[in-house]
């Protein structure tokens, strides 16, 4: 086995959207916004989250049981501080060494009911670092390299966000992205050309952003849609034998609001 071929993918907890994976050439998915389990953990707190399905026999897929915090995880179990904001398992292509991939999901939190704010939609940043920490228990050395982690999801954050952006928290959200950065973790975009580049350039940019659109609103649909927030991640060193490609074309989109990344790992 020489590559293994990964989707990152907000469903919107449309099952068609999930049953189409299984008839697409995708090993592995790590979803966003896919329906849980009625008896689970996470579905008696929010009904929508991160999850990992195994859709080939090309590797053995074994998920680590999510937990809330409050006592220490058994080899496999997860630690998780917000239900549904991470999924994680360990992944064995054939004979080649054991990877971790994580799908990770923040989700909107609205500030306190007494809070003053003009935030209705809310603010993401918390969600993610919550999942920043339990990714934390991956990581056991201050060498990248001793690691081999994949990570990807829908992070509801705008990469590069001038502080003018009106439809971000940009010094909050970059400390998600510094963070993952400290953690030894490389930013994998995708960016462009790997992606379809919007065009008129969206509010709140550089004119030099890499960022391709991974999302439209309900006011847009693919062709119209302005802003990336879907976002892939990669132990440093291990980074580097993997690729990544928005599916944001008209004719690729899929069936969600969020479009398909596409991650190729490449085991030589």
């Amino acid at each position: 086995m020489s590559k293994l071929n990964v989707v990152s993918w907000n469903v919107g907890k449309r099952r068609l959207a999930i049953e189409s994976l299984y008839k697409s050439d995708f090993d592995i998915a790590l979803i966003q916004e896919a329906p849980l389990a009625s008896k689970s953990w996470e579905a008696r707190h929010v009904d929508r989250g991160a999850d990992i399905l195994n859709l080939s026999d090309r590797a053995k897929v074994v998920n680590l049981t999510n937990i809330p915090h409050g006592r220490r995880p058994n080899h496999d179990e997860i630690s998780t501080s917000a239900p549904g904001t991470i999924a994680v398992a360990r992944v064995t292509p054939g004979d080649d060494e054991p990877i971790l991939v994580v799908s990770l999901y923040a989700r909107w939190e609205k500030p306190h009911p007494q809070t003053p704010t003009n935030w209705y939609v809310g603010y993401a940043d918390a969600m993610a670092h919550r999942a920043i920490s339990d990714l934390s228990a991956l990581i056991g050395h201050t060498d990248p390299r001793s690691h081999r982690i994949l990570v990807a999801g829908d992070f509801n954050l705008i990469h590069g966000a001038l502080d003018s952006n009106p439809l971000a928290l940009p010094a909050r959200d970059r400390s998600v992205f510094t963070r993952l950065d400290s953690l030894g973790f490389e930013f994998l975009g995708p960016q462009f050309p790997n992606g379809r580049r919007a065009v008129p350039l969206p509010q709140g940019l550089p004119e030099n952003t890499g960022n391709v659109p991974t999302y439209y609103t309900t006011h847009q649909e693919p062709s119209t849609a302005a802003n990336q927030l879907d976002y892939v991640f990669a132990s440093r060193g291990f980074h580097e034998s993997i690729s990544t490609h928005a599916l944001n074309g008209d004719e690729e989109w899929g069936l969600s609001d969020h479009c398909q990344i596409r991650i190729v790992v490449d085991l030589g």
